[in-house]
């Protein structure tokens, strides 16, 4: 679209050198006594010619699709609203004056590296902590103009606007915001935070001149070389701290784990030996319930002890030789004559007590 106004523009310079040409023709036709006549002819038309298109081209406006134009009337200093947007117009020249305004996203960069920031040399941000460490912040603007504020803009700023607005809106933020947090807070979990809240101050005070922030980024906070090396030294403290915890925390459980097996050792323990102590009461029940029995029997036939003596001889014994000097092993009489009164007595029924399980589950405790 430019292209037609630069044709415009040059169909306006062959009219101005139409016009020479003509002058010159003049100037030899009467040098030669002829009549210049035709000269005269060529360079009214190329005056006219070139003032005509001339006039023509400043009055065509074309704006790119990355721009807008403000245009402002001369005589009354009025804006035109809206502003034009992209596309070929018309403007009266003399009359109307067109400032072009960048619709793109523009950045703007202060940087402590000499070749990245806006600025040459050392331009980072120089704020002061709350605890009073000097910090150097590195930080971009991303940004734009809408078309609707092109005029706010023009109004407030012109083309001044990075260099009167951004720049020292935005370094002034930064260092209010700074001084709101400890050195310690922005080296670690902070420097989100205060990104964060730099961006909404900036935006706002972006939005009421007519501008719109699109990203604020924080590139690089530089501190003190002694501040870094104490932040180095005390995080290395902080990891070496956690790991002793860790190790703390290992020795504790594994000795909660030896008490726990200790624990159930001995109650294993102490279930056998309840075990075996009920099982010896048992046998001495028994033991002590087969003597009553025993004693009993023998009460009522006292030759029951010779009876189980021949029960406990060896079947294959026939004879057995005794010293001269004893006296008779047994009574045959006593075996023959029982009497017609005799009568065996009853043998009862083992009262033999009732095994019960006097253990008790116990629980596997660990404090």
């Amino acid at each position: 679209m430019g292209s037609i106004s630069a044709v415009i523009g040059g169909i306006a310079f062959l009219g101005f050198l139409l016009f020479l040409l003509g002058i010159g023709l003049v100037v030899l036709a009467t040098s030669q006594g002829r009549s210049p006549r035709g000269g005269v002819l060529l360079a009214i038309v190329g005056l006219v010619g070139g003032i005509v298109f001339s006039v023509v081209s400043q009055g065509i406006l074309v704006i790119e699709p990355t721009q807008v134009g403000v245009v402002v009337n001369v005589l009354s200093g009025e804006l035109e609203d809206p502003p034009r947007g992209a596309g070929t117009s018309i403007i009266i020249p003399g009359l109307q004056e067109v400032f072009i305004y960048p619709t793109e996203q523009q950045e703007y960069t202060m940087s402590g590296i000499p070749t990245e920031g806006r600025v040459q040399g050392n331009d980072a941000v120089e704020a002061l902590t709350n605890d009073g460490q000097v910090v150097f912040v590195d930080v971009t603007v991303l940004y734009r103009i809408e078309p609707q504020n092109a005029n706010i803009v023009h109004v407030n700023w012109r083309n001044r606007y990075e260099d009167d607005f951004i720049r020292p809106t935005v370094r002034a933020i930064v260092r209010d915001i700074v001084s709101q947090f400890r050195a310690e807070d922005i080296y670690g979990v902070s420097r989100e935070m205060m990104g964060g809240q730099i961006e909404e101050r900036l935006r706002q005070r972006m939005d009421e001149q007519g501008l719109t922030l699109t990203a604020f980024l924080v590139r690089r906070i530089q501190f003190s070389e002694e501040f870094a090396a104490s932040i180095e030294q005390k995080q290395i403290a902080d990891q070496e701290a956690q790991r002793a915890q860790i190790l703390v925390e290992q020795q504790r459980q594994e000795a909660e784990r030896v008490r726990v097996q200790a624990q159930g050792e001995r109650d294993a323990e102490i279930a056998r030996a309840e075990g075996e102590a009920q099982a010896i009461i048992l046998r001495a029940q028994a033991q002590a319930e087969a003597l009553r029995l025993v004693s009993q029997q023998i009460a009522a036939n006292p030759n029951l002890i010779e009876y189980l003596y021949v029960q406990n001889l060896a079947d294959n014994i026939n004879i057995a030789l005794v010293p001269s000097n004893s006296p008779f092993l047994f009574n045959l009489d006593s075996f023959v004559d029982l009497g017609e009164d005799f009568t065996p007595p009853e043998v009862p029924e083992a009262d033999l007590p009732t095994v019960t399980d006097n253990t008790t589950p116990r629980e596997e405790g660990g404090n």
